[in-house]
């Protein structure tokens, strides 16, 4: 079956066919549809009763005001306590005295002693008390640095660590960690003797010290010095050392001393006035006497 489709002309003009007239007929409306997009924009209409106040405007960044933070700080020297003869350990800015209260200062041995020996060494103090521009702070332990722990511990070596509690006489308790490194490896059974013997004398060490005496021998090699007596029937030491230690509860403290007032002058009181002695006059002769008492333009007689 052949079907043919032709051009319908009317009036002379030529019309389109049904399918172009449907393509028109789209097109038309997709250009109705953006023309009336495009130039009539969707507006609401609200009351003036419902609109809303403009807002101010901002003001602009380079004209808002920065305040300086630090102009609103002071320095406060950190002072070490009394068993480090209240040193100065350095200085930390705060806005508010109470702010400096609680924080924690650390330290080399070096630095606080001058003795380069114990640089490895670090002593931390949390500040207790603040007044005027001084912190005054307690000790809260110490510690060793990481590489100088690394370097006594070697290949063939056995080391033996240790966690212990301790209470001075004067009520500090402490938390201290020896540890003990020999020359060759050892059995097990020789490290738990040897942990209890540094129990036992770290222990009675402590119980005799003030908190002070304590912290000084663990410091200065003492009490490693006599973990390595105690641990030497057992098994020669070839080094003992108090790595680390901690203040678990505080005990007596020496009491913060009060602020010295200067002394004031009182001024010397002002010297007395001395009367002027009365001038003694030369005695007079019997002649001159008469002269004297002669009345002006006479003279005495014979």
């Amino acid at each position: 079956m052949h079907l043919e489709f032709r051009d319908t002309v009317k009036d002379g003009a030529r019309q389109p066919l049904p399918h172009q007239q449907a393509a028109e007929g789209h097109a038309s409306q997709r250009a109705y549809q953006g023309v009336v997009r495009e130039k009539v924009p969707a507006t609401l209409f609200i009351p003036p009763a419902h609109r809303t106040p403009p807002m101010a405007e901002k003001p602009r960044a380079s004209a808002r005001k920065v305040k300086d933070k630090w102009k609103a700080k002071a320095w406060y020297s950190i002072l070490a306590p009394e068993m480090f003869n209240r040193q100065v350990v350095g200085e930390t800015p705060a806005e508010d005295p109470g702010k400096v209260t609680g924080r924690v200062a650390e330290i080399t041995v070096q630095d606080l002693t001058g003795d380069f020996a114990k640089m490895h060494i670090k002593l931390l103090f949390r500040v207790k008390e603040v007044r005027g521009s001084e912190a005054f702070t307690q000790f809260v332990g110490h510690d060793m640095t990481p590489d100088y722990i690394r370097r006594l511990t070697r290949r063939k070596r056995s080391r033996t660590d240790a966690v212990i509690d301790v209470a001075t006489k004067d009520g500090w308790r402490l938390r201290v960690k020896p540890m003990a490194i020999t020359d060759h490896r050892i059995q097990s059974t020789k490290q738990r003797v040897i942990r209890q013997s540094m129990e036992a004398v770290t222990k009675d060490v402590a119980s005799k010290s003030t908190i002070g005496d304590f912290v000084r021998q663990m410091i200065s090699g003492e009490l490693a010095k006599a973990i390595a007596v105690a641990c030497k029937p057992v098994q020669p030491i070839q080094r003992v050392e108090v790595r680390k230690s901690e203040v678990r509860e505080f005990g007596l403290d020496v009491p913060t001393p009060p602020p010295v007032e200067a002394p004031v002058e009182t001024p010397p009181p002002p010297p007395e006035a001395v009367e002027p002695a009365p001038e003694e006059l030369p005695p007079e002769a019997p002649g001159e006497a008469k002269d004297a008492r002669a009345p002006q333009g006479e003279t005495a007689g014979p």
